[in-house]
């Protein structure tokens, strides 16, 4: 698959995922979890090569899309993946919850998405 294609993947399954829970389907939800997180760790394999790619959805029209591939990039791109985060953050909801614990966790020294 490439790295494109892995992108894409992650991307798709985010989306998923958070329409699954909306729905209050957790066993979907957490099929796609799985499917976005083994996109990461493949991507991570391709190295900062694989990291830049999945930079590219810091600009997706989905806030949830555009959250996720932030708090998977903060130690690689810390300055623009905060950024997304808060900007996200400023709003209300789930998603913009997630992103304001994500930088909560980050703050606090206990967050490792990309951890190897």
């Amino acid at each position: 698959m490439s790295v494109d294609e892995l992108v894409e993947q992650f991307a798709d399954n985010v989306a998923a995922q958070t329409d699954a829970i909306w729905r209050g389907d957790a066993r979907t939800g957490n099929k796609h979890a799985r499917k976005y997180i083994s996109a990461f760790d493949t991507l991570r394999e391709h190295g900062d090569t694989g990291r830049e790619a999945l930079t590219t959805l810091f600009k997706h029209p989905r806030m949830d899309v555009r959250v996720m591939a932030a708090a998977y990039l903060l130690r690689y791109r810390t300055q623009e993946a905060t950024a997304v985060l808060t900007e996200a953050a400023k709003e209300e909801g789930f998603v913009p919850f997630k992103a304001a614990q994500a930088l909560k966790r980050r703050e606090e020294g206990t967050w490792a998405l990309d951890a190897e």
